[in-house]
């Protein structure tokens, strides 16, 4: 048979009467395949069209030239008309063909799960003092959220379920184990807190393994990066935290120094860093400041360290009616 008697009454390409798309109410993505996608609507109309495109046995189809009109006929129907490029042999031709796409409402997985309140993991933050400090727990927990929102980007199933405030800190439910792992190990890394693991039974999984839900416990330490704390007979404000230990400055000469992780269990806060004082700047030579000290208003001179740049006000702390410089 030549092609034209061979071509004459088939049908190349064929698309079903409609299609559902589903799109999830609660994020707005759609299923496609046996994924959740974030598609712009009508792109995902085309998409829903494209991949319910059939063909016979010897058409190949020219999938980057197929070609889709949409038409909105209501929010929840669209026409898809679609012009489809084949090739049969050496042979190039194309077909026209549309289909009713319907939007169908449904909830993806891990919204479902949000909305579920399911968790796998609970991140339980605590204090070495008996209450937690408000702008502490606050600055923990917003690290806490951008970390798992970083997470959340390549993985949709990383999430937090909710955050509870209880005394002496706060509870953050987690989609996850290994979310509740990793998030806790950074936290105690970041802040030189103690760590506890407490896994808990608490069903079974369909193949008769364990189910378990497990604990983190966070006791971060009494002192925070910022704090002044005393500590082998000096005064320090302490500049970093890891979880090997830490830097701390000198305030009488603003020399720095490590200290172990063990060391610092001597550290005895003098000082909280949002109880420190404000101390009006009058002007500034060199490296020395004069300032009005914000106990009595008296006129004081302060050194400070070589490349600070003070501005309006400075950080300020009285030790034994002395006062000093907090950089």
């Amino acid at each position: 048979m030549c092609i034209d008697c061979w071509l004459n009454g088939r049908k190349l390409a064929t698309l079903p009467h409609h299609v559902d798309l589903r799109v999830c109410t609660s994020c707005g993505e759609f299923l496609m395949g046996d994924r959740w996608v974030d598609y712009g609507l009508e792109m995902a109309v085309r998409i829903a069209a494209v991949d319910a495109i059939d063909h016979i046995r010897e058409v190949k189809i020219v999938e980057d030239e197929i070609e889709v009109d949409v038409e909105e006929q209501d929010p929840y129907v669209y026409v898809a008309r679609a012009r489809i490029p084949c090739r049969v042999m050496d042979y190039e031709t194309s077909v026209e063909c549309e289909t009713i796409v319907r939007i169908k409402n449904s909830v993806c997985k891990p919204c479902s799960r949000k909305l579920g309140s399911y968790y796998t993991s609970i991140l339980q933050i605590r204090s070495g003092s008996k209450d937690l400090d408000p702008d502490t727990r606050d600055e923990v927990l917003d690290w806490i959220q951008a970390s798992v929102a970083r997470q959340e980007q390549n993985n949709r199933q990383l999430f937090i379920t909710k955050i509870e405030a209880v005394p002496g800190g706060a509870d953050v439910y987690l989609s996850s184990i290994s979310l509740g792992r990793a998030v806790s190990k950074e936290l105690s890394d970041a802040y030189g807190a103690e760590l506890k693991e407490s896994p808990k039974l608490v069903g079974q999984t369909d193949d008769g393994q364990g189910l378990y839900r497990i604990t983190y416990l966070v006791r971060l330490p009494e002192f925070h990066v910022g704090d002044v704390v005393h500590f082998d007979g000096r005064y320090y404000k302490l500049v970093r935290i890891s979880g090997t230990g830490g830097r701390i400055m000198d305030l009488s000469d603003f020399r720095e120094r490590t200290v172990r992780r063990t060391d610092m269990d001597s550290f005895k806060v003098f000082e909280r860093r949002s109880a420190l004082k404000e101390a009006t700047v009058i002007s500034s030579a060199g490296r020395e400041i004069q300032v009005l000290r914000p106990d009595n208003y008296a006129v004081a001179d302060l050194r400070v360290p070589e490349g600070f740049e003070p501005g309006e006000t400075v950080k300020t702390i009285v030790i034994d009616d002395v006062l000093y410089l907090v950089p």
